[in-house]
């Protein structure tokens, strides 16, 4: 892969809710399959912050949040993350990623508030989205790591949502692209969340999901991304 841009991302938090695969395929592009953990399909809601965002030859240095929402699904046998939506608190990023990478970002205003470090760390982040005719989309929740960083067992539920190394998206006329990224494995404690305010699967056209999300919470990590390729 020959790397386009170069980031981190730090105070990441998956927060995933299980839901029936029937719900998730009936919203994927033809091409893309539903991906399951032992029958489940699975909806991320994924808060956190991208920083020092670099193009290759070209010191950005952008900082910004970014909230998305997402699925994980498999083209012809590769497995990847697709995106429902991303919302990103910086006009440039977005029309960078837009143009780039022919991700749905949307114009979103946050308020990110950080207290601690590691294992003592606790992150405050909200969220309103601000695109002009966009369906409406907030989110507000503080969360914090409540256990030991370590690395994903392979096989594991864990693994299954969070190592993954390409994504899928699709232009406007339906196109579908794909995009790798590289990192190293994620570094993950389970964590705790209070979730005051999420109305990301309302303005994806989901029911809320039931039930308390699965939640982990990322140690800050080096990430690359290459170009999109036509799938």
């Amino acid at each position: 892969m020959c790397a386009l841009l170069s980031m981190t991302w730090r105070d990441l938090l998956f927060a995933h809710w299980s839901v029936d695969p029937e719900t998730v395929a009936a919203r994927l592009p033809e091409g893309v399959a539903v991906d399951t953990f032992e029958g489940d399909a699975y909806l991320g809601v994924v808060p956190f912050v991208m920083d020092d965002i670099r193009l290759r030859r070209a010191p950005l240095g952008l900082t910004f949040g970014e909230l998305n929402l997402r699925t994980y699904v498999v083209v012809d046998g590769t497995p990847g993350v697709y995106f429902f939506n991303l919302d990103a608190d910086d006009r440039l990023g977005v029309f960078v990623a837009r143009t780039l990478f022919q991700l749905p970002y949307y114009r979103a205003e946050m308020d990110i508030q950080t207290n601690g470090r590691g294992a003592d760390r606790s992150v405050a982040f909200t969220s309103r989205r601000r695109t002009a005719g966009a369906a409406p989309a907030r989110f507000d929740a503080t969360y914090e790591p409540d256990g030991v960083f370590s690395e994903p067992d392979a096989g594991s539920k864990e693994a299954f949502l969070t190592e993954r190394y390409r994504f899928y998206t699709t232009d406007d006329s339906g196109r579908l692209y794909y995009g790798d990224i590289d990192h190293d494995s994620w570094s993950l404690a389970p964590a705790t969340a209070e979730i005051r305010d999420n109305t990301l699967f309302r303005a994806n056209n989901f029911e809320p999901p039931a039930g308390y999300p699965h939640l982990r919470f990322a140690a800050p990590i080096d990430v690359t991304a290459g170009r999109i390729h036509r799938a």
